[in-house]
This record gives structure tokens, C-alpha cells and sequence, in this order.
């Protein structure tokens, strides 16, 4: 902009952020505390400071103002006046240049220096010290954006239901980065996302959403530029409506639309994984970026008798104040942003459980939760939340609104538990492959509701868990005092790889068995990214600041004979989900009159054939059980499938309960390849660490349909043995494993 105007017109309180009109700029930001605001406009370069504006209006705590010939492009920051008062909770230093919470575009990085402090590092009195150095050298700046919304017309969304819903959680990337066949400067962004070659691997597995680790602007945190180490994951927001500049191969939004529009194009859903509980500027004695300098005092939540100090439920030293009314408009103008503008699908809320903090504590109808799920647009989208933070009462597994699916991290530990072979698990087992009704099944919520993993971006991928006792994060800088000591894991014998036969083999069958309780239990699966080919990352569980080999995706490896097997394994698996209606239950599965005699919708028996009695839930040495469930899928025709489940290092015949049907075994765990036979005969040995499906397809006598179809169901759950055989009426709090430690601010 060569001539910069000579003055600010007022312009407008509404929208806010910068908005060209084809003619000029609006810019408008909100301060409740401030006292005066200046608009600075910057050189391409960004160096160089080419105008500075006092915004003219102030209406309803948005100040505003426009200026004509301002382009999108143009570079531009903020600086905010007001009182320096920390002990009243305001931190207002003009000397610092603000990033607006609205920019849609952020260009340069983040240069670290003290001067991005609003006070004197050095100062005996730390934070209650002003400090007057400029701190615009080491800012990114914002740039105006000529913003082209999309006709919902045009997003031709999939709009896959709940319930035939299969998630993929991978980083943008770490998915691309070593795909040789994909231009050098695509690989590790969005364009990459698009790849015909990356979205012919999801269409094979049966994948139906990817959920992609935060893709927002984030801050490279000091400690780990030190030591040459990188945020690898993203839980740093610096701006909540920019993508991070390293994910653009060309620096243009239009890249984000088209990887989600390549994506839709094949049926696949994007879900986003977003950090509104922090941001990037720390705890009291942290930067001054943006929110921090704009009026802290609202943004954050800051102790009440003490407001010098922020409340730190997250584990990163502040936490984004979502009661106040402008901090929850601006959440839900983010949400609304992606969703509306570049067709996302669905988001999942890192430490969900701080955004329904009130003053009181977690509360389900909290103001921001309420308001996402009365939004014509947000309320159509899917909404998961990680439900908890380390704050007070901050497990939430199974209390958050209905309308929201959770992250089960009741069904990671359990399951892993069970196949590593720890005692009196037969009843949490059963509790988890029924959706752990006894956590969701309230207020008319669905299966769906329960998010179940095994592995997550946040611990030991499903080759490490079979291949390690212990975390190996000594690549990241703390000693390997980070991430979680207990991952219910087990190294079949080796720390580490292993060439040998007997020990590879072991862990196969048990990847091949935790996969196959994954896909065939109720809810909705999700596979951490490349545990379809074994992806490791040599034991590290917390593996956030590895911009690298270590958390990079081996495609090599998935074109091994082992990773292609394993992958065939896993597409099977997802196949036979979608295909059986029972393995993936619309509602929580209730006892009812059967559906043929003999046959109820529900069946728990033992390796015997035998209905399941309290002392065989109460007995903690067993490890074998039998579930069969039977929906009808047409007024003539039931689906009925049966998982018999062998948790002990013996191969055992398993005795096949009446009735008789004509069983197809359609999967074996422990011979992967095999295809579907039918099964003969009233017995079927099943491996040892191994698990069987069985399918049958069964015909109801045409006079007793209507009858049969009328009795189905009845208003009380069935029976929810885990409940019962750990003597657990609601969840309590996890072990470690199951909650991110404060070393873990990262997710």
C-alpha cells in the first residue's frame, strides 16, 4: 500500500477481525479493559512499520474502524493501551504488537526474545515489571484475506451417519511427508491431503472420516527451539481462524478447500482436532501475543482472590476464559468459520472438559456446550470431546451432553489390560464392546457417543504397545520423565524389536486381536494412523516435539509384505462392520423376547456354551467369553454374529451355544489371511490370544415376523457385567495413563 490513508473512518462493530468490502478494510476487535487501540500496518517484509491508526470507534466493547485502498495482503498488527495492573488481572502494554484473535492469515514466525514479554524478565519482581521494549521484530503479523465463503450447496458434505462412522486420527504432516510419489513442496500439507494414491489407502481400509491433530496457527515453544526440537503436534494455538503456515504448500487458503473437497469427493469426512482451552502465551509469567495484551482479564480465568495468576486446569499455565460472552463468541465464530468455509465436518475438543468449566465447576449445560448445540450449523456437524483436564473433578467420561461423542479412554485401558492379560477383566471387557452403556446409555444418547481407540497421537502406536514395557522418550529432551509410565503394554518378552520368530509372531496375534475387539465392538472405532502397517515410533509415548522419522509415516513399511497384510486385515475387519448391522448397533442393545427360541438380541456365554452367571463375571481368572448379538435387518431376516474371545496363551475349543445355525467364520485373528469358511459340527477351537467372528444369517418364520419384530426390546438395559464385577456404580478417576500429565501439555 503505498499511500496509506490519512485517517480512520469509523466502520463498523461488526464482524470482527479484518474485513475487505471490495473497496477497503474493516478492522474491529474487542476489548472490554482497554482504553485505547492502534491499528499498525506493515511492509510486505514486515519489518517495517508503514502507518499507525488509533481505532476511532468504540461500540459495545468492539473497537472499530476502517480504512479505505487497504488490500488483501496488507500486513497489520495491533497495540493495545490500558492499565498494567497485574494484581487486578490487566496486563496492557502498548509496547508490544498484538496478533488480532480474528486473523484469518498469519505471516513471518514467532523470533523468541524476552521483549515478547510485557514485563522485565530479569526483574526481581518478575511480572508486577513493565517492560518498553517493542516486541514487533519477533511478532508474525496478520494479513487481510479477501475471504470467499462457500454455498453450503457447494460443500457436498458426506454426512456419514453416527453409527457407520470409522475414524482415521492422523497429523497433516506426518501422513504426507515421506510420500516420495508426491511433489517435494506438497508433502506435509493439505494439497498432499488430496492425493489420489493417500485417499485410495483410506478407501480400502473402509475408513469414513479423518480426524487430523491441530492444523490451527501454533507457537514453537522456546524450550524446544533450544533444543532444536519442534512442536510437532500443534496443542499451542497462537490464532483460532489461521491455519499454521506450514501446512500450506503455496501460502493460499484455497489449498485447505481442496484437500476437503478431494476428500468428500470420496465419501470421507474431515474432523479437526481443536485446542480452545489455552493458548499459546503461558501462565502469568508467559508472552504477551495477543489475548494476553488485549485484556486478559476476560480472555483468561484468572483465581479470584488473586487475579495476578491464571487457573491452570490444563496443564499449560492459563486457561481460555469460555464463560465470558465475547470468549465464547469467539469460539463458536471459529467453529462456524471452519465448518461454514472450508466444509469441516466435525471437531474434537482436546480437554473438553475445561470448555464446560463455569464458576461452579464442569457443568454438561455449561454456556459455550449450549450454544454449539443450538447452532443451525455447528449442531449438524459431529461434536467429540477429550472428556477431561487436569483440573478439579476433571474425569468427565461419560457426563458431557448428548448431542457429543467422547474419547473412551476407559475402553483403551481396559482392552489393553485384558490382552496383556491382567486379572478380573472379563466384565470391563464385556462393558466395553457394549459401548460401555454403563456410562452413556442416559438422555437418549447412542452407542455412537463412545469414541473407542486402543491407541491415540497421545501414547505408544499399536506396534510399540506390543513391543514395549517401558516409554523410550529420551529424544525429547526431559530425561524420559515425560509422557505416561503406565500403558498397559507388553513387550512379549524383548524390549524393543525383535528378529525373532517365536516373539514376532506373539505380537502379531496381538495387534491382530486388540484390532479385531476394536471393529467389533459397539460405538464408534477409531485407528491411530498407520497401525494399519505397524508404524512405529520406537517406543517414544510422547512423541510431540518429533517433527521427524520417528513421527513420520513409513510408507515403505506399508508396502512390506507384513504391512500389506496387516492393512488387508484391518480393511477386512472394517468391511465385515459395515456389512452386520450387530456389530454396529444403532441403539444400545437391550434383553428382549428372542427372536427366534433360544436366540435373545443379546447373549453372553462362556467357552462351554453356557449362559454367563454372576460368579462366572466374579471369577478374575477368566479370560474366555462368548458375546452374540442378533438384530433383524429385515421383516424375514436376522443378522446374528458371535465373538468367542480367547485372553489365555492356550489354544481352547470353545463349545458353540444353541441354537444351531449355519456359522460362516468369517475372521480368525490369528490367521489373518485366511478367508470365511463355513463351520461344522458344535465346537470350534479358537487360538490362543485370539478372537473368532462368526456370522449367520438366520430366517424368521413368516407367521411369527410381526410378533417377534413387536416384542423386540424391552425399556431396561441388558445386563452390564462390568459394572457389576468390579463393583463400580460410575467411572472414577483413571490411572495416570488415562489423563494428560502436565509434561504432556500438549494434548
Amino acid at each position: 500500500m503505498p499511500n496509506p490513508p490519512n485517517r480512520m473512518l469509523p466502520g463498523s462493530p461488526y464482524p470482527l477481525g479484518a474485513r475487505f468490502d471490495g473497496v477497503g478494510t474493516n478492522f474491529a476487535v474487542f476489548s472490554a479493559h482497554a482504553e485505547r487501540i492502534e491499528l499498525c500496518l506493515f511492509d510486505p517484509s514486515g519489518r517495517r512499520e508503514i502507518g499507525r491508526y488509533t481505532l476511532p470507534e468504540c461500540t459495545d466493547e468492539i473497537w472499530h474502524g476502517y480504512l479505505p485502498r487497504v488490500l488483501p495482503g496488507q500486513l497489520y498488527g495491533y497495540r493495545a493501551h490500558g492499565p498494567y495492573a497485574p494484581e487486578q488481572g490487566h496486563r496492557f502494554n502498548a509496547h508490544k504488537l498484538l496478533l488480532d484473535p480474528y486473523a484469518r492469515r498469519i505471516a513471518g514466525h514467532l523470533h523468541w526474545s524476552d521483549v515478547l514479554h510485557g514485563y522485565r524478565v530479569a526483574s526481581p519482581r518478575a511480572d508486577l515489571s513493565f517492560d518498553r521494549r517493542d516486541s514487533a521484530m519477533a511478532m508474525p503479523k496478520a494479513v487481510v484475506v479477501d475471504e470467499l465463503p462457500w454455498n453450503e450447496d457447494r460443500l457436498q458434505r458426506p454426512r456419514t451417519p453416527w453409527g457407520r462412522t470409522v475414524i482415521y486420527e492422523a497429523h497433516v504432516k506426518g501422513l504426507t511427508r515421506s510420500m516420495e510419489h508426491v511433489r517435494p513442496n506438497e508433502r506435509g500439507t493439505f494439497l498432499a491431503l488430496s492425493d489420489p494414491h493417500l485417499i485410495d489407502h483410506l478407501l480400502r481400509l473402509g475408513i469414513t472420516a479423518v480426524e487430523l491433530l491441530p492444523i490451527h496457527a501454533f507457537v514453537q515453544d522456546r524450550r524446544l527451539v533450544e533444543l532444536k526440537l519442534r512442536n510437532y503436534w500443534g496443542y499451542n494455538t497462537l490464532a483460532f481462524f489461521a491455519p499454521e503456515p506450514g501446512y500450506l504448500a503455496e501460502g493460499e487458503l484455497g489449498e485447505i478447500r481442496t484437500a476437503v473437497q478431494a476428500l468428500h469427493a470420496a465419501g470421507i469426512e474431515v474432523i479437526l482436532d481443536v485446542v480452545y482451552n489455552h493458548t499459546a502465551e503461558g501462565s502469568e509469567l508467559g508472552t504477551t501475543l495477543c489475548f494476553r495484551g488485549l485484556d486478559n482479564a476476560s480472555y483468561y480465568r484468572l483465581l479470584p482472590d488473586n487475579p495476578r495468576h491464571c487457573i491452570n486446569d490444563t496443564g499449560t499455565g492459563n486457561t481460555l476464559n469460555t464463560a465470558h460472552p465475547r470468549v465464547l463468541q469467539m469460539v463458536m465464530d471459529s467453529l462456524r468459520y471452519w465448518a461454514s468455509t472450508f466444509g469441516i465436518d466435525g471437531f474434537r475438543f482436546d480437554l473438553g472438559v475445561s470448555l464446560g468449566r463455569e464458576a461452579h465447576g464442569f457443568d454438561p449445560c455449561s454456556g459455550l456446550f449450549d450454544a454449539i448445540r443450538q447452532d443451525p450449523v455447528l449442531n449438524r456437524v459431529k461434536l467429540i470431546s477429550e472428556p477431561w483436564d487436569v483440573g478439579p473433578g476433571g474425569y468427565q467420561l461419560g457426563n458431557h451432553p448428548p448431542g457429543f461423542a467422547e474419547w473412551n479412554g476407559r475402553f483403551r485401558d481396559d482392552v489393553r489390560r485384558f490382552w496383556r492379560g491382567d486379572p478380573g477383566l472379563r466384565g470391563a471387557l464385556a462393558g466395553r464392546l457394549q459401548a460401555s452403556a454403563e456410562l452413556f446409555n442416559h438422555q437418549h444418547r447412542r452407542p455412537w457417543a463412545s469414541v473407542n481407540y486402543v491407541t491415540a497421537h497421545d501414547g505408544f502406536t499399536l506396534e510399540d504397545l506390543v513391543s514395549y514395557n517401558h516409554k523410550h522418550n529420551e529424544a525429547n529432551g526431559e530425561d524420559n520423565r515425560d509422557g505416561a509410565d503406565d500403558n498397559y503394554s507388553y513387550n512379549h518378552g524383548v524390549e524393543g524389536p525383535s528378529d525373532d520368530p517365536v516373539i514376532r509372531a506373539a505380537r502379531d496375534r496381538t495387534k491382530q486381536a486388540l484390532l479385531a475387539t476394536l471393529l467389533c465392538a459397539h460405538g464408534t472405532p477409531m485407528l491411530l494412523g498407520g497401525d494399519e502397517f505397524g508404524r512405529s515410533q520406537r517406543g517414544n509415548n510422547n512423541a510431540y516435539c518429533q517433527d521427524n522419522e520417528i513421527s513420520w509415516f513409513d510408507w515403505d513399511l506399508a508396502r512390506s509384505p507384513a504391512g500389506e497384510a496387516l492393512t488387508a486385515y484391518v480393511a477386512r475387519l472394517v468391511r465385515l462392520r459395515h456389512e452386520h448391522p450387530s456389530l454396529r448397533a444403532e441403539h444400545f442393545m437391550h434383553d428382549g423376547a428372542d427372536l427366534l427360541p433360544g436366540l435373545p438380541p443379546i447373549s453372553w456365554m462362556d467357552e462351554r456354551g453356557l449362559v454367563m452367571q454372576q460368579s462366572d463375571w466374579d471369577y478374575a481368572e477368566g479370560r474366555r467369553l462368548v458375546l452374540r448379538r442378533a438384530v433383524p435387518v429385515t421383516a424375514e431376516r436376522l443378522d446374528v454374529t458371535m465373538l468367542l474371545i480367547n485372553g489365555t496363551g492356550e489354544p481352547h475349543t470353545f463349545v458353540l451355544p444353541a441354537p444351531s445355525l449355519d456359522w460362516q467364520l468369517c475372521v480368525d485373528s490369528s490367521q489373518p489371511a485366511a478367508t470365511g469358511r463355513a463351520v461344522t459340527g458344535e465346537t470350534l477351537e479358537v487360538p490362543a490370544h485370539g478372537v473368532c467372528l462368526l456370522t449367520a444369517a438366520p430366517t424368521l418364520p413368516g407367521e411369527e415376523t410381526s410378533r417377534r419384530l413387536r416384542n423386540h426390546g424391552s425399556s431396561e438395559p441388558a445386563h452390564t457385567p462390568s459394572a457389576q464385577s468390579t463393583g463400580e456404580d460410575r467411572p472414577e478417576p483413571p490411572p495416570p495413563a488415562a489423563a494428560p500429565a502436565p509434561a504432556q501439555t500438549t494434548s
